[in-house]
């Protein structure tokens, strides 16, 4: 015999409450329908992590019934596998035509000087020793061709300062390459 529910004091759960409440009930057994079906066990967290995102921002159609709130995250987090296939197919399919367009081009390496690879190697040796900083500034104008300016855009900073960061570090470059050179070692410092 069904009724009306019992009358509380209490006034009724919101829509971020209701949510809150179906993770902390739920979240372990979305994980494991996800874990069950994903390829990866990275894919499976994404997928959780992309089903309470979307009941977040869907939050106003969470089921107000309990019982129907398992099975409604369970749809979300079905459509956001099949959101990640399609995702993972097409990445494939992009890959697949990347690597038929670019097997046959020959891409050079801008740190291979000569065909031996010795200054190839002192050229990657002497850039490793750089900051990150500094290195990703210098090959985004040597190996990218950006100027100056638009390195600067790329890694956030000022024009001025990627300008004097490109001196100061094009210095010292010169000096890891060539130490015995004592006028670049004076400019180097």
């Amino acid at each position: 015999m069904h009724g009306p529910p019992p009358a509380t004091d209490d006034p009724p759960a919101t829509a971020e409450e209701r949510l809150e409440a179906a993770y902390r009930a739920c979240g372990t057994a979305v994980l494991g329908y996800a874990l069950r079906r994903a390829a990866t066990r990275e894919d499976a967290y994404d997928v959780v992590a992309e089903t309470f995102a979307t009941a977040w921002r869907r939050r106003a159609d969470l089921p107000a019934d309990p019982e129907e709130v398992r099975p409604w995250l369970f749809g979300v987090a079905r459509l956001c596998l099949a959101n990640a296939a399609r995702g993972s197919r097409r990445a494939g399919r992009l890959g697949e035509r990347l690597a038929g367009a670019l097997a046959d081009a020959d891409v050079p390496d801008p740190a291979a000087l000569h065909e031996d690879g010795v200054l190839r190697r002192s050229v990657r040796a002497a850039l490793d020793r750089l900051s990150p900083e500094d290195r990703e500034l210098v090959t985004l104008v040597a190996w990218e061709g950006l100027s100056p300016t638009q390195a600067a855009a790329a890694l956030g900073i000022a024009p001025g300062t990627a300008r004097v960061r490109l001196h100061r570090a094009r210095a010292r470059l010169r000096v890891l390459l060539d130490p015995t050179d004592p006028e670049e070692a004076g400019d180097a410092r």
